[in-house]
């Protein structure tokens, strides 16, 4: 018989997973198929493909086809005498000589065909194609869940896009992707995630970071200030002596995690700001503070 490498047929590396393998089927099969290609053999290639994939798909017809070893295509060769033993009986043969004068392809086909699981070359089922599409969300979006319409091929697709989506997820809709081909399954479509940046919050996974700007006495002296949140404004305590970079936590105001798992945190992290005009008054104060306090700030800097 002569040697086909059917890895070289599907462009794979012979220690390729099963992944790979249908992946190169798949996008080799649209190429070829005689429906829709343009390419010059497209039937025989076809044809090439299927087969190549038959084989390489199925554990035992792939271990059985490694086992005959690596052959330069289209030479001529006869299966060893080992061979024979190890996987002639299941492929209904009867000597290893007799092997010679059998089709590579029919050799493994026979197996399928043995075990009820044949094929029809011209009618190989083909899974439609994956699509992945990029979803821009405001963060506000993604708070409280949002829909988005997506045309794919001919048709439309409405896709509810959950609360609390985070940047980066990728979100799969089955059946959603393009049409499969002879009674193939439909593919898959997958919706990426990317969160629009907000004037107020940064996210990290379900967490918010938000600067809270505060006066050098509510930094002292501590206090109820009013920030918001997603889910509208709410009043937060500064304790006394509170330090400009401290964070302090709200638990559950940060967006919202899937099946009800809660929400993620926000993060508020003081800034103390100084006005940049006084007033006469202020300007008063804040020199009577001055020569009142003992307070040094950069007392560790002394001996050094």
């Amino acid at each position: 018989m002569k040697y086909k490498d059917y890895y070289k047929t599907l462009g794979v590396e012979r220690g390729a997973g099963e992944e790979v393998v249908k992946k190169a089927y798949r996008k080799l099969a649209k190429k070829y198929h005689p429906d829709v290609s343009k390419e010059p053999n497209a039937k025989e290639r076809f044809q090439e493909v299927a087969e190549a994939y038959e084989t390489l798909r199925d554990k035992e017809k792939r271990a059985a086809y490694d086992n005959l070893g690596s052959q330069t295509p289209g030479q001529d060769f006869r299966p060893s005498h080992d061979w024979y033993q190890r996987f002639g009986e299941r492929f209904g043969t009867g000597e290893a000589e007799d092997l010679g004068g059998i089709d590579l392809s029919d050799l493994f086909e026979s197996l399928g065909m043995r075990r009820g699981r044949g094929f029809q070359r011209k009618n190989v089922p083909i899974p439609g194609e994956d699509y992945a599409v990029t979803v821009r969300l405001t963060l506000e979006e993604a708070y409280r869940g949002t829909e988005r319409e997506f045309q794919i091929g001919p048709n439309n697709v409405r896709a509810r896009i959950p609360k609390g989506a985070t940047d980066g997820q990728q979100l799969k809709l089955r059946g959603k992707g393009g049409p499969g081909a002879n009674g193939g399954p439909p593919g898959d479509l997958y919706l990426n995630i990317a969160l629009e940046p907000h004037p107020l919050f940064k996210v990290s996974g379900h967490d918010l970071d938000l600067e809270v700007p505060i006066a050098p006495w509510e930094a002292a002296l501590g206090a109820q200030v009013e920030i918001p949140t997603l889910e509208g404004q709410v009043t937060m305590k500064v304790p006394p002596g509170s330090q400009s970079g401290q964070k302090l936590r709200l638990a559950g105001k940060g967006l919202p995690k899937p099946g009800g798992g809660g929400a993620g945190d926000l993060y508020a992290q003081l800034t103390i700001v100084v006005q940049p005009t006084l007033s006469d008054r202020e300007r008063k104060l804040y020199e009577e503070l001055r020569d009142a306090s003992r307070f040094d700030p950069r007392a560790r800097f002394k001996g050094r």
